[in-house]
């Protein structure tokens, strides 16, 4: 069948933009050193030439020096050529990355919108606002629980302004007294005048020696005891 038909060629895939920039700047590298070998040729003919003498010697150096300005600017068109073609594949580089860049946000904005509607479905404004709701009416009915939990028992209700500044003025009243005598509180202040001794009427303590018999002791300090009661 392929003596008939032939066998198909194996076809090379075509050069990307980079490779072909690659390729142009490579062949420009090369005329710039061209480029360069000329002025160095060029400074030295024209040392030559300021050297010699007018005269068929300076005229032919002067030919000679003319023949390689001219291949020098033939090489500088070149590059310059080359370096054009160079920017147009830099910008077409460019927009195709750009375009590339373009394509992969599509995709990304595509991928992230289906994933949205899916999201969006299992979630509804109203059942937020439902959620909302439930949650208030779960604050208020936790702070009432709250306030009737901290209730005190046994308080009167009928207490008004004047009840609640005479309560303020006597406790400051016992807060004053307490803090006379060497800020001693008052019940802790020993009594002027006992009101004890002033009721039962009792007589004064003596304070002086005792008076009368003095009753014996025996050897170890204890009282003695008769020896008439020892021999009955």
């Amino acid at each position: 069948m392929r003596r008939v038909f032939g066998a198909k060629k194996n076809t090379e895939p075509p050069p990307s933009i980079q490779d072909a920039s690659d390729r142009i700047n490579k062949r420009g590298d090369t005329v710039e050193e061209k480029i360069k070998k000329l002025d160095v040729e060029l400074c030295k003919y024209r040392e030559q030439i300021q050297k010699t003498r007018p005269g068929p010697a300076q005229q032919a150096l002067k030919a000679r020096a003319m023949r390689l300005l001219k291949q020098k600017k033939m090489y500088e068109g070149q590059r310059d050529m080359l370096y054009n073609q160079t920017f147009n594949l830099d910008q077409v580089s460019f927009a195709a990355e750009g375009l590339k860049d373009a394509q992969q946000t599509m995709t990304a904005l595509k991928s992230a919108n289906k994933e949205l509607k899916g999201m969006m479905k299992t979630v509804q404004i109203q059942d937020i606002d439902n959620l909302q709701d439930e949650m208030m009416d779960l604050m208020d009915v936790s702070s009432e629980i709250q306030e009737t939990l901290g209730r005190s028992y046994n308080v009167p209700d009928g207490l008004d302004e004047d009840d609640l500044m005479g309560e303020l003025e006597a406790l400051e009243a016992d807060m004053g007294d307490e803090t006379e005598a060497d800020g001693m509180p008052s019940y802790l202040q020993p009594d002027k005048q006992s009101d004890y001794d002033d009721e039962l009427n009792l007589p004064p303590v003596p304070t002086g020696p005792a008076q009368g018999r003095v009753q014996a002791e025996d050897e170890f300090g204890l009282p003695a005891v008769p020896r008439a009661s020892l021999r009955g």
